[in-house]
């Protein structure tokens, strides 16, 4: 799934390409993927794109006052084109679900791989009607998101600290994998209870988080679209790296898994050497 580096990837892949250039339209090859209808997608024609941002996981392309918002969920992507071909998308054909075509023929397909469709688009006026975005909580790397704010987020929160890294009502931006690279370099367990870390956890944590993200963010700053997957896959220290060696001590990455996702750790760094059992709601193996 992509996170926060690989969506400010797209962002900054985007705004660089769409500066200056208007919208000739907006074509779905899958309907269900819009979840708004006013304004309607005929609404971009002819309008120019005025800047690309983002909005923790959310990509957003204001063109003229109406936004044009995308969440790639799991298996979704931006796929660029200098030279859109002029074919008629033809829905359940390709995995493409949207394409937005540019006034000097270029453009960008949505795609979403795999059967289970959860790619979301809308056409808003204001970014905040988006639920997803209305819910966010801080983004990590803003300047006011200080130790401070982030220690009162985990005052009193019993549940595991993987969890509230994920939530994106607490922090925008991150997620399974990300998490996992996170805790690693604080050298915390994913089953820690939030609010049970002492004050040396807590700096900890919040200098992981944000090295960790702007590290990232750097990383795929400049790559075109079609090298940010890579590009995140290869600086991964643990996530998605079960039985590699871990490049702190060298131990092996383990790994617990879930019915939809897995997260890795290193038992030496993170857990004082101990494996977590691979149960959704087991604690320390006895």
């Amino acid at each position: 799934m992509p996170e926060m580096p690989e969506v400010q990837g797209l962002v900054d892949f985007l705004d660089e390409r769409l500066d200056g250039l208007a919208v000739e339209s907006l074509e779905l090859a899958s309907f269900s993927v819009l979840k708004t209808f006013d304004p309607p997608p005929q609404a971009l024609a002819g309008a120019p794109v005025d800047g690309v941002h983002r909005h923790g996981k959310f990509i957003d392309v204001d063109c003229d006052g109406i936004h044009l918002v995308v969440h790639l969920a799991r298996a979704g992507w931006i796929r660029w084109s200098d030279e859109l071909p002029r074919t008629v998308l033809r829905p359940g054909k390709s995995p493409i679900a949207l394409r937005v075509r540019l006034v000097d023929g270029s453009g960008f397909d949505v795609t979403e791989a795999g059967t289970k469709k959860s790619l979301a688009a809308y056409l808003v006026r204001d970014v905040q009607d988006v639920p997803g975005i209305a819910r966010l909580g801080p983004d990590p790397l803003a300047e006011d998101f200080t130790r401070d704010v982030f220690a009162a987020l985990l005052a009193g929160r019993t549940t595991q600290i993987k969890g509230v890294l994920r939530d994106q009502s607490l922090i925008a931006g991150v997620g399974n994998a990300y998490s996992d690279e996170v805790l690693h370099v604080a050298r915390l367990s994913p089953f820690a209870k939030a609010a049970s870390l002492t004050d040396e956890q807590v700096d900890t944590l919040y200098a992981a988080l944000r090295s960790t993200l702007s590290d990232a963010v750097a990383a795929a700053s400049g790559k075109p679209a079609k090298e940010l997957k890579d590009a995140k896959r290869a600086g991964m220290r643990v996530h998605g790296r079960t039985g590699e060696a871990c490049p702190e001590c060298g131990d092996v990455v383990r790994e617990v898994s879930f019915a939809d996702r897995s997260l890795q750790y290193c038992a030496t760094c993170q857990t004082g050497g101990t494996p977590l059992a691979d149960r959704r709601t087991s604690k320390f193996l006895k």
